[in-house]
């Protein structure tokens, strides 16, 4: 009887302590939300030069920071406010030889966007360190437009083999950014320059991801020729029941794979690609999906698990295959947004077949099936490499745009070489006012 006082009071002991630790963790947040707000207030007061001094959150998790070296970030009067109805929030997740494309698409999302940005990078352990390391060294007025997180790849602990190993290794992990998993470790650096691994229980896991309302996920081969915060706006045009928002498959059915080749079922005529997926998180975990399951409907967590057993064998893209079955029970819950937000080399390969890049042009460049990397598409690959080689800090225009279009002129021996084009029309827009703005700033 005794044995059993003395491990009932010391559960009792641990849970008071565990408790007494996350009201620490949120009264901090408040305090560090209230800070901050004070130094927008008074940026206007500050003179504009870099005070080489960088303040990053670890966003759902203030408390600690991802770097408190004395890198305090401060504003000038004026740069972006970061007020967090006016932050973009971005997710990645990168597995085996996808960092340098990684850090490229997230380039992208920096060179055009006015707003400040929110990166959650999610990745195996061992390219954590080349990302922090990559990031960090990119120059401090970049650095001044986001805040970065790094999290480990966590699958659910009695089918983790499974998840990671459907279709690219790590792609599922976006099917769960709307909920809380038991993280084996969780990689970030406190107060010194040692990266260090923290263990964190399910509940603060959890706490981490509800303090996202909303998130932008996207595949490691996009690129941004516009801001983020357009793409972004989008929710915006979200109706009560819309919880997701995706590009089509295809635009023209004749060459579309799901409506000739899909064993299951799939969103409306053509199928949902999943490279670009706004979501509203806070609407994901609320809701109940339909399903060919059973009558009863189930919450996202509860229903992954179920359709990857019933559809294994019938699935070919994994993920987007699971969520295309998902909204083809739950149509009302997905807005579709145009192919020129999500243009793929199907979009131009037989001939230019997205109408809406025809008129305004491509807004994001999706280059999948590797045509960044070989000669397939060397349209596609010119506007990844005038990005990646393109210095921070020079002439957009002299040294990123003027160097893309003569490269794209040698590409016109192929479809998408004839419509590039259209790669370059917006991005000129982009150009023209980043560099406004930059001198506006100046």
């Amino acid at each position: 009887m005794r044995c059993y006082l003395h491990a009932f009071l010391l559960c009792m002991v641990f849970t008071f302590f565990s408790l007494l630790y996350v009201f620490n963790q949120l009264a901090s947040t408040l305090e560090d939300r209230d800070e901050w707000d004070l130094k927008e207030q008074r940026g206007s007061d500050r003179s504009s030069h870099d005070t080489g001094n960088l303040l990053r959150k670890l966003p759902g998790l203030a408390g600690h920071r991802d770097r408190e070296e004395g890198l305090d970030r401060e504003r000038s009067g004026t740069a972006v406010k970061e007020h967090s109805d006016e932050r973009s929030h971005l997710a990645v997740v990168a597995c085996g030889p996808r960092l340098e494309e990684t850090l490229t698409m997230l380039k992208s999302a920096v060179l055009f966007s006015k707003k400040p940005l929110n990166f959650y990078i999610f990745a195996e352990d061992d390219l954590h360190d080349s990302f922090r390391n990559a990031l960090d060294s990119w120059p401090r007025m970049v650095q001044t437009k986001f805040n970065f997180t790094i999290y480990s790849i966590t699958f659910p602990r009695e089918n983790a083999k499974e998840w990671k190993k459907l279709f690219k290794p790590c792609a599922s992990q976006r099917l769960f950014l709307p909920v809380g998993l038991e993280s084996s470790s969780m990689h970030m650096t406190c107060n010194s320059d040692t990266p260090v691994l923290i263990k964190i229980p399910l509940s603060y896991l959890q706490l981490i991801l509800k303090e996202v309302d909303s998130l932008l996920y996207v595949d490691t081969d996009i690129l941004f020729l516009q801001p983020v915060e357009d793409i972004w706006a989008i929710l915006t045009q979200f109706n009560a029941s819309h919880l997701a928002a995706m590009a089509p498959e295809h635009e023209e059915p004749r060459i579309g794979w799901y409506n000739r080749f899909a064993r299951h079922p799939y969103y409306g005529k053509t199928g949902i690609n999943s490279g670009v997926m706004l979501m509203n998180m806070t609407r994901l975990r609320e809701k109940f999906f339909k399903n060919d399951m059973t009558t009863v409907a189930l919450k996202w967590e509860e229903i992954l698990m179920p359709l990857l057993q019933k559809y294994k064998l019938n699935i070919t893209w994994g993920d987007q295959d699971l969520l295309n079955i998902i909204f083809h029970q739950n149509p009302e819950s997905l807005y579709v947004f145009p192919c020129q937000w999500n243009y793929r080399p199907d979009h131009c390969i037989y001939g230019s077949n997205c109408q809406q890049a025809d008129q305004e042009g491509v807004f994001i460049l999706h280059g999948n099936r590797g045509v960044y990397h070989d000669d397939k598409q060397p349209a596609f690959r010119a506007v990844y490499e005038a990005i990646q080689k393109y210095p921070f800090g020079e002439n957009m225009m002299t040294s990123l745009l003027q160097p893309l279009e003569a490269s794209l002129q040698t590409t016109t021996h192929t479809y998408c070489g004839r419509a590039s084009h259209l790669f370059t029309k917006r991005l000129k827009q982009s150009i023209m006012s980043a560099q406004q703005d930059v001198t506006q700033r100046g």
